[in-house]
């Protein structure tokens, strides 16, 4: 299908996620804005495209005049942005419920047909997670402004350049000794490019529109579980230390005051709680089946990028 004339605009499309996504559309032969706070910093996604295909621009979810020009003629809207800890301006209501209105209302205003929103699996606003009530918020202030958006849920979401495994297997490096934390809640992790494929599906129309996708992958495992998989992927012999929530926010405090925190008490939160797909959208169809994706096993994603992580990096694995 040849898509050269459709315009689409991806708030975030330089991270982790979103350079997944600006490579599925961009194969698929749409014009891409990549709408980033710091488009000087975001000239490798030219490369995910031909000549002029893929172009980074500035916008800031936080300014409706910088999003709205983002996606002036733009059919399609994506919106990838989130953070995980807050810090000035940069906080959960500017960015995950102001920001999401803000592109929404900019999507509906400038005749965009399709709006593909993504939040977190567990947003509820009920949830003792100030990041899950954020992102409820953020999904309500979406669906109202345009209700025929596409709201997607991930579980934790891995690949090579993820945060997660990437961070777990740093931690592993360093200390003999790691936290457990909340070590019985349940994951379901999905890979990023299985995301980015459902995320291609929706664009092309292939989803009902109007509604909330919960995506996992193939696997429901606990905490305790995916740590130690991450300690054999790392050829590991670490302590798991069980932590409770108030251990651990003390612990969250001086590595939530790092540039780039570690964790911070709203993260020890959530790992308190399940992560998986619901009973609900399993009954009524809103997974990743929906989009004929058949979701990828870490065990075939995984051994691909943690051998850095082992005391011998490639060659532990050559000899493993």
């Amino acid at each position: 299908m040849e898509n050269v004339t459709q315009l689409v605009t991806v708030f975030g499309g330089a991270g982790f996620v979103g350079t997944q996504v600006v490579q599925a559309l961009a194969q698929k032969g749409y014009r891409i804005r990549v709408a980033v706070r710091r488009p000087d910093l975001a000239g490798h996604v030219r490369m995910f495209g031909g000549v002029g295909q893929v172009v980074p621009i500035q916008a800031n979810v936080r300014d409706a005049d910088s999003v709205m020009r983002a996606v002036a003629g733009a059919a399609i809207v994506v919106n990838l942005v989130g953070i995980g800890a807050q810090r000035g301006k940069q906080n959960f209501q500017s960015v995950h419920v102001a920001g999401a209105r803000n592109i929404a209302s900019a999507a509906k205003a400038a005749g965009a047909t399709t709006l593909i929103h993504m939040s977190v699996l567990g947003a509820d606003s009920q949830s003792p997670s100030a990041v899950a009530r954020s992102r409820a918020a953020g999904e309500a202030e979406v669906l109202a402004a345009f209700p025929s958006a596409i709201v997607l849920r991930p579980s934790i979401i891995f690949g090579p350049d993820d945060s997660f495994f990437n961070l777990m297997g740093t931690l592993a490096r360093f200390f003999p000794i790691l936290p457990l934390i909340g070590g019985g809640s349940k994951f379901q992790p999905v890979y990023v490019k299985d995301v980015a494929a459902a995320i291609a599906v929706a664009v092309e129309g292939g989803v009902k529109t109007g509604r909330v996708y919960e995506l996992g992958g193939p696997e429901v495992v606990t905490h305790r579980e995916l740590m130690r998989r991450i300690l054999q992927e790392t050829g590991r012999h670490n302590l798991l230390l069980p932590v409770g929530p108030g251990l651990g926010k003390l612990l969250a405090l001086p590595m939530g005051l790092m540039p780039k925190p570690l964790l911070t008490g709203d993260q020890v939160t959530q790992l308190q709680t399940d992560n998986v797909v619901s009973e609900a959208a399993i009954a009524d169809r809103r997974t990743i089946a929906a989009f004929g994706i058949r979701p990828t096993p870490m065990d075939a994603v995984l051994p691909s990028y943690l051998w850095r992580f082992r005391k011998h990096g490639q060659f532990d694995r050559l000899t493993a």
